[in-house]
């Protein structure tokens, strides 16, 4: 589905960057921009758009007479919040979940350890609101709504942290929570013990104790590691 109010270019880049993502252009593939333009049945500028798009992420470059070219896979922004979309969408889904949890497991205990150091009262509450929202949301098959609350937690433990690196790795950790949900890579209620750690997180951030956040959280990301070895080996 075209994202609204992307327009044109928009549905060109919800087919043509899943393809590229997912390998039907291999790196090193040349694509002609007047080709695309009539495959897709828009116009040259609105493909130029959809490229420049496309080169943002570093998933092609474009060169005069030459044309536009899938760059490898190395040399992707696999941190794009759309090009892991696109990613998780595909057959390569089990090991994008797994890379981006073994980032998460590496990222979070640290940050949660920071945030209870340097969290606000207002994140403090904010942390716990969360919480809560997710132990409410947590049984009856509500994981759209759980889902809601489980991303603003992580979010503000990112933030909270103080540190500005993590808190810009908030997209990421959207994406992955997201993805799993959307893909199916949960169960149809979420783990009561992750659901508790996380009210123990807050906890842990309200009362200062940093090294019981930063082993909760890691916790939490062991939990999630070994989930995905059942549902998406």
């Amino acid at each position: 589905m075209t994202t609204p109010g992307r327009g044109l270019h928009g549905r060109v880049l919800d087919t043509l960057g899943p393809a590229i993502t997912a390998g039907e252009y291999p790196p090193g593939s040349v694509l002609r921009t007047d080709e695309l333009a009539q495959h897709f049945a828009v116009s040259r500028s609105v493909m130029r758009e959809a490229v420049r798009v496309l080169e943002s992420m570093h998933l092609v470059e474009s060169r005069r007479r030459v044309g536009v070219t899938v760059r490898p896979k190395a040399e992707w922004n696999v941190y794009d919040p759309q090009v892991i979309r696109w990613r998780l969408a595909g057959a390569d889904r089990p090991h994008q979940l797994r890379s981006l949890t073994v980032l998460r497991s590496a990222i979070e205990p640290v940050a949660a350890g920071l945030a209870a150091q340097h969290a606000t009262a207002e994140q403090c509450a904010e942390l716990t609101e969360c919480a809560l929202g997710m132990v409410a949301n947590s049984r009856g098959h509500k994981l759209e709504q759980y889902l809601v609350h489980d991303i603003a937690f992580h979010r503000v433990v990112l933030t909270a942290s103080g540190n500005e690196m993590f808190a810009r790795l908030g997209d990421v950790v959207t994406e992955v929570l997201a993805g799993r949900t959307h893909h199916e890579v949960m169960f149809e209620d979420p783990d009561p013990a992750a659901v508790t750690l996380h009210v123990q997180v807050a906890e842990a951030v309200r009362e200062g104790d940093a090294a019981r956040a930063e082993e909760l959280t890691r916790q939490i990301t062991v939990g999630a590691l070994q989930e995905l070895d059942i549902l998406a080996p």
